[in-house]
């Protein structure tokens, strides 16, 4: 490097360094598209606006996104591809989670409540010597991103809500208990999916269930028309009591469990054939007459498992009287199991958590990240698809407003 080269690096680290934060920001945030167009570029095979025999790919718009830095928050326009998604290089999709975890193991550590197995990751993540005030540091900012998300407005329609539980093991009051991780998934009008909320409660009952909704509607949820869970009791009685109206779709998967532990395992395999018949049917009518014919098939050695086939017939079949396109995905809570292993995974690890507060911290922490991936990533139902939606006959509650309005 040239002696003139010196003085004007040195001269342009002065400038940078009495610069106001905004104007850094605007350069970063002109650096960081610069990065972004030349990664999109070399995925799709040609530039901008480029006609290229080369192309394989082509952009499809931007969506906005938050990136955190020491000068500030930066807006960052992010490109879509019409054919697969694109993720920042730049962008660490786990490091929110990583930062959790350091925090619940940590704390873990500062508390005294860690087993052999944590203490190990301590010392391997380089976190033994973590000071009281480094964990409260930490968890400060870990706390103010999980309320930020957690509170934040829903400012789209939700035509399909997922409702699902995980149980953790959390110390409180010198014991052990088992705590409930309250999670609400949705797909959005625009048929892009989202992690709505999530909240830690002492259980399943009703009450816990119902402030959950509750504190979903007070954000601004609006547009249910269906829900798919579990036929636990208490959310059953949540669903009912905030959300009245609203269709429901019992888990198939969860249901043909409930009738197959009615039956013998040596005759297991002979009565799932026969369910999987009854959700394999091209329309409600036929697969009402295939539910018939199997609840008969049944009747004959197992006719508690026939009971509760026939008991269920009208909450299994719901998801028919929805676009046709949507049935494999909303029919289930199947859609979420990924997504469930991956923080059951990440949560096995921890093992006992310190407190309720790490639970969250955690758990939020990868929700948030999930949901940046969603973000970024293409469409979980077309627009086309959503658009059938909407031309869907109204439920009970819209029709009875629609009534009242007249």
């Amino acid at each position: 490097m040239t002696e003139t080269s010196v003085e004007a690096a040195a001269e342009m680290g002065k400038v940078l360094e009495l610069a106001h934060p905004d104007f850094l920001r605007l350069v970063l945030a002109r650096a960081l598209r610069d990065v972004m167009e030349g990664e999109v570029g070399h995925r799709c095979g040609a530039g901008y606006g480029e006609r290229s025999e080369e192309r394989v790919n082509s952009r499809n718009g931007y969506r906005d996104r938050s990136f955190e830095t020491r000068l500030g928050s930066v807006k960052l326009e992010v490109p879509k591809l019409r054919e697969g998604s694109y993720f920042p290089s730049f962008l660490n999709p786990r490091r929110r989670w990583e930062q959790a975890f350091v925090n619940v193991v940590g704390e873990a550590y500062v508390l005294g409540v860690s087993t052999r197995k944590v203490e190990g990751l301590v010392a391997s993540m380089g976190a033994k010597g973590m000071s009281k005030s480094e964990v409260s540091r930490m968890a400060a900012e870990l706390d103010r991103q999980v309320d930020e998300f957690r509170q934040r407005r829903l400012e789209r329609n939700y035509p399909y809500l997922w409702l699902d539980a995980l149980y953790l093991k959390v110390r409180e009051g010198g014991r052990v208990v088992s705590k409930a991780v309250l999670v609400a998934y949705g797909v959005a009008e625009t048929g892009e999916r989202e992690v709505v909320g999530c909240r830690v409660a002492d259980g399943e009952m009703q009450d816990a269930w119902a402030a959950f909704l509750s504190d979903l509607l007070r954000r601004g949820l609006r547009g249910v028309q269906l829900v798919i869970s579990d036929s636990h009791q208490g959310l059953r009685g949540a669903v009912r009591a905030t959300l009245n109206g609203v269709s429901w779709q019992r888990c198939i998967v969860h249901f043909m469990r409930n009738v197959l532990s009615r039956v013998p395992k040596t005759a297991q395999a002979f009565a799932a054939a026969a369910l999987r018949t009854v959700f394999s049917q091209p329309s409600e009518s036929l697969a009402k007459e295939a539910l018939g014919k199997a609840a008969e098939l049944l009747d004959q050695k197992f006719p508690a498992a026939a009971a509760v086939l026939r008991e269920g017939e009208e909450d299994v079949l719901t998801y028919m009287s929805f676009p046709e396109r949507h049935w494999r995905q909303i029919r289930s809570t199947n859609p979420l199991e990924r997504l469930n292993r991956e923080i059951r995974r990440r949560t096995d690890v921890i093992g006992i958590f310190p407190n309720s507060a790490a639970a969250l911290r955690l758990i939020v922490m990868l929700l948030v990240e999930q949901n940046d991936e969603w973000t970024v990533g293409r469409r979980y139902f077309s627009l086309e698809s959503m658009a059938a939606l909407q031309q869907k006959p109204p439920t009970a509650l819209e029709a009875k407003r629609e009534a009242s309005a007249v």
